[in-house]
């Protein structure tokens, strides 16, 4: 099979499509064979070597694909057939034709999306449902500040945090990307973060009051507006290193604000913790996906062996919504 390898650390240049042996699953594992593999923020940090494929998982970049099942290792429980159009969460090894997958891991597509812009829905759902609802307790009414609006993770919180009733707030980097957030995404608020300080502008536009969570992918960068940004008892969810990963921390604004501040990754977590954040995915996000009140986002689609140009355009920051690959 062809999958994705990274030379070295380094730019899109450094990936090559190669002709490797194809998996072969293991116990409790589904084997797929791949339609589509989603671009993530995660696979061009690991091009770039500081990002490394946790221990055991497969070198190969790619945390999500869709695709149909074309075998089982032993012991698999899961009612799943030959044949049955999934999704799948992966800790590596998406870039490829084949993939084997601990089954807990493995959804059915939901009603009414096609199997190829399906791959662009397992890792930002359960990034972003794990995150916003399952740690820090988003609730019907409260603001939620989401940073990055058109991207993969961005896309998919607004809609997802509309859905579920709370009043959401965001940061993008240009007007057409803020109209985008507001018009086509729904948000509620949406803020130039390279016009306006991202802090004063909620506030102004949120009756002096603060985000009571904020979904935050930069990292050190916007740590300290991020904490002044915070409304009291406000918790604050670092999913994402982008503007660094040491800064410094006003403890006693926390302190002041009764606040939170947690960090999470999704990648390393246990089969067991992905399983459950799954299934709760299917039970409370996909109905809302096959109703069409949350509308999947592909900006392009690329082939497999045009892979390098696929990370050339994610670089490049202009796309809203998933970039993904075709096998």
């Amino acid at each position: 099979m062809k999958a994705v390898y990274i030379s070295k650390p380094g730019g899109p240049e450094v990936l090559e499509v190669r002709d490797v042996d194809p998996p072969v699953p293991g116990q409790g594992e589904v084997l797929i064979a791949v339609v589509a593999a989603g671009l993530n923020r995660a696979d061009v940090q690991q091009r770039r070597g500081f990002y490394p494929a946790p221990p055991g998982a497969s070198e190969i970049p790619g945390l999500e694909v869709s695709g149909r099942i074309v075998g089982f290792g032993p012991g698999v429980t899961k009612p799943f057939s030959v044949g049955d159009k999934v999704v799948a969460l992966l800790a590596g090894g998406g870039y490829a034709q084949q993939v084997a997958v601990p089954a807990e891991q493995v959804l059915r597509i939901p009603d009414g999306v096609d199997v190829v812009t399906a791959a662009s829905l397992p890792e930002v759902a359960a990034t972003v449902y794990s995150n916003l609802f399952m740690t820090a307790q988003l609730q019907e009414g409260e603001t939620v500040l989401i940073h990055g609006a058109t991207g993969g993770i961005g896309t998919m919180a607004i809609q997802m945090a509309k859905a579920f009733g709370a009043k959401v707030a965001t940061t993008a980097g240009s007007a057409e990307k803020v109209g985008t957030a507001k018009a086509f995404l729904g948000a509620d608020i949406a803020i130039d973060y390279t016009e306006e300080d991202f802090p004063e502008s909620l506030r102004r536009q949120n009756g002096g009051k603060g985000a009571d969570v904020i979904l935050d992918v930069v990292g050190a960068k916007y740590l300290q507006q991020n904490v002044d940004a915070l409304a009291d008892y406000g918790r604050l969810i670092v999913i994402g290193l982008q503007g660094g990963s040491k800064g410094e921390l006003d403890l006693g604004q926390l302190l002041k604000k009764r606040a939170a501040l947690v960090a999470t990754a999704l990648r390393p977590r246990p089969v067991a913790e992905k399983g459950a954040i799954l299934d709760a995915v299917r039970q409370a996000v996909w109905p809302l996906i096959s109703s069409g009140q949350i509308r999947p986002l592909v900006a392009k689609t690329f082939p497999l062996d045009q892979v390098q140009a696929a990370h050339q355009y994610f670089d490049s920051g202009e796309h809203v919504g998933k970039i993904l690959l075709v096998t």
